[in-house]
């Protein structure tokens, strides 16, 4: 493996990383609060979230850019006010990858939130417990097999992800090329030993995440 391999294995390790963990700060609450909430526009809220998964990663790069490119929505404020430009940075990677991911981690935590007994939650709160202390003592521990499986998931959507990112972080070698980028232009310029390689390793590693949830999945149990 050369040097522009490395780099893009461990830019697409790193996005990964921060994006799921990043995840996890929103998509939890997200999800809890969907599911232990009942409100008007709950399931409208739910479908916004949810659209992402759905539409093409073109589409939602696009969206991507109007709110967060340089004049965009927000993102003209960032630059004005701080100078941050998110766009063709691996920073916008990052972004790409949160915003994909993160419906499967809302989708699968919110099915094991709501699963959860709700007469052991009303017994928390009978024995006088805050619903703070019903939520991380009783509500989460109990949906911790769709906790995992939600992250799980959305580490290997992220570590894969290429059409929003190729929208909003572009396609600069050595900066924003992930693996799923650097495969494209590989295969573009015809370097099919190199995809060949590429390719071998993302599957392995997209795999042995896979497995390692499952395994763990079932210790759960």
């Amino acid at each position: 493996m050369d040097e522009s391999i490395v780099f893009s294995i461990t830019l697409s390790l790193r996005v990964a990383i921060v994006s799921t963990l990043l995840i996890l700060v929103v998509g939890i609450p997200t999800a809890y609060f969907l599911a232990r909430r009942d409100f008007r526009g709950r399931e409208i809220l739910d479908v916004v979230l949810t659209l992402p998964l759905v539409l093409p990663p073109t589409v939602t790069g696009y969206y991507l850019i109007v709110i967060f490119g340089r004049n965009g929505l927000l993102g003209h404020y960032l630059y004005d006010w701080i100078g941050l430009s998110i766009t063709f940075t691996w920073y916008a990677a990052v972004l790409a990858s949160f915003v994909v991911a993160l419906p499967l981690m809302i989708k699968t935590a919110r099915a094991a939130i709501e699963s959860v007994d709700k007469n052991l939650i009303n017994a928390s709160y009978t024995l006088g417990h805050s619903e703070w202390h019903t939520a991380t003592q009783v509500v989460l521990p109990l949906a911790r097999r769709g906790i995992v499986a939600g992250t799980i998931l959305s580490f290997a959507r992220a570590l894969g992800e290429f059409g929003a990112t190729l929208m909003i972080a572009g396609n600069l070698p050595g900066k924003t090329d992930t693996m799923p980028i650097a495969i494209y232009n590989l295969a573009s310029d015809g370097d099919w030993s190199r995809v060949h390689l590429m390719v071998l390793l993302l599957t392995l590693m997209s795999g042995v995440f896979l497995y390692a949830a499952n395994r763990y999945s079932r210790r759960l149990l």
